[in-house]
């Protein structure tokens, strides 16, 4: 019995070590984990880096904002916005600019021709002339006067006979600049061609682009129930961010806050800032109207294209932060790519607070660091390729 126990022991013992060896030799020879051979570093020099256009930027402090998401509406700026209207009654004889085209400030958009306006030409180089005449009389009686060979009585009547037609002279000259005459056409209506006494210039207010034309050649327009607008302007260099806020979140909102600016199929963001907060809540949506002015030079935000808008409602700086763009998602985990002397090494590390297209990093990365902040897909995808062991 002892030796029969002894033997299955001993049988035992050399099985247990038979399949420890097995384990060990086939772990050895089993093929290494994909993590286990990928490399640390991704080798690239500064020429491959330029070829693979990819941007390098430094960690660093940054202000984070955090934003209240409220959805607007591209307007015009109010003003910005020009109605062009006659003074007078007329009939439009040549139109110079049509819808969609730029015009610059006083250029001239088209020409009126009126009764009116010749009228009042008229009478203004009437009274013109009666003044010149009359002050020459009045410079000669003051001479003579000062000469005794009149008396005091005819100069003084003379020059009460001046002081009139001065007087008349200048009504004359207001009565045409309140029909749109200009200081330089008033100038030059002595010189003027008399076929030219009936025109009047239409010109433009302000510079920017005619959005609206309302009237054609040939059309009488004036006073008595007629057309008086004739053109519409807008200058788009600028434009409004009409916002609808809440009323819990208004006190939230203050005139001078920085407002970045989305709009569905651009990548870029714009940034305004608000330059009016109503003080009077819409009664059936209970939201008051916020106004956001927005730069607008390349004409992109075109007015009534719906936004999404986020107002900084608070600020603080942060240690460091890059760009979103920097970071990849790799294995699961959040990473970055960290220039060194050999090419990149990613480093994971943990987000923070993210303000646009920056987010804050609160562990994993130094401020002074140099990470990817573009195309940093390629890096994941060299960082993800099998090993030549695969």
């Amino acid at each position: 019995m002892f030796l029969a126990h002894g033997s299955a022991a001993a049988i035992l013992s050399v099985l247990l070590a038979v399949t420890n060896a097995t384990s060990q030799a086939f772990a050895q020879s089993a093929p290494a984990k994909p993590d286990s051979v990928k490399p640390a570093v991704i080798v690239m020099d500064d020429e491959r880096i330029k070829l693979a256009e990819i941007e390098l930027r430094e960690a660093g402090p940054a202000p984070i904002a955090r934003r209240l998401m409220v959805p607007g509406t591209i307007v015009p700026d109010a003003g910005r916005v020009a109605h062009v209207s006659v003074k007078l009654s007329g009939t439009v004889a040549e139109l110079r600019k049509n819808i969609g085209d730029d015009v610059a400030k006083d250029e001239v958009l088209g020409v009126l021709e009126s009764r009116e306006v010749a009228d009042a030409k008229s009478e203004y180089l009437a009274a013109r002339l009666s003044n010149e005449l009359q002050q020459e009389l009045t410079a000669r009686d003051k001479s003579l006067w000062e000469g005794r060979a009149v008396p005091e009585q005819q100069y003084i009547k003379s020059r009460n006979a001046a002081a009139q037609t001065e007087m008349r002279f200048g009504i004359a000259r207001q009565k045409l600049m309140a029909l749109g005459v200009t200081d330089a056409e008033i100038v030059g209506l002595p010189q003027a061609p008399d076929g030219s006494l009936r025109s009047q210039n239409i010109r433009a207010p302000i510079s920017g682009r005619v959005a609206e034309r309302k009237v054609e050649s040939g059309t009488a327009v004036g006073r008595d129930s007629l057309e008086t607008e004739l053109f519409v302007i807008v200058d788009l260099s600028r434009v409004w961010v009409e916002l609808a806020v809440s009323s819990t979140d208004l006190p939230l909102v203050k005139e001078g806050q920085p407002v970045d600016i989305a709009l569905r199929g651009l990548s870029e963001t714009g940034a305004s800032k608000i330059v009016f907060v109503s003080p009077l809540l819409d009664r059936e949506t209970r939201s008051a109207r916020v106004v956001a002015s927005l730069p607008n030079p390349d004409g992109r935000w075109r007015p009534g294209s719906f936004v999404t808008a986020g107002i900084a409602v608070e600020r603080r700086d942060v240690a460091v932060a890059v760009p979103f763009a920097a970071v990849q998602t790799v294995d699961g985990r959040k990473a970055v790519f960290v220039r060194t002397r050999q090419g990149f090494e990613k480093r994971d590390v943990v987000l923070g607070r993210r303000d646009g297209a920056v987010v804050e990093i609160v562990s994993g990365l130094s401020a002074g660091e140099t990470v990817a902040s573009s195309n940093t897909f390629s890096l994941k995808a060299e960082l993800s390729k099998p090993g030549d062991e695969d």
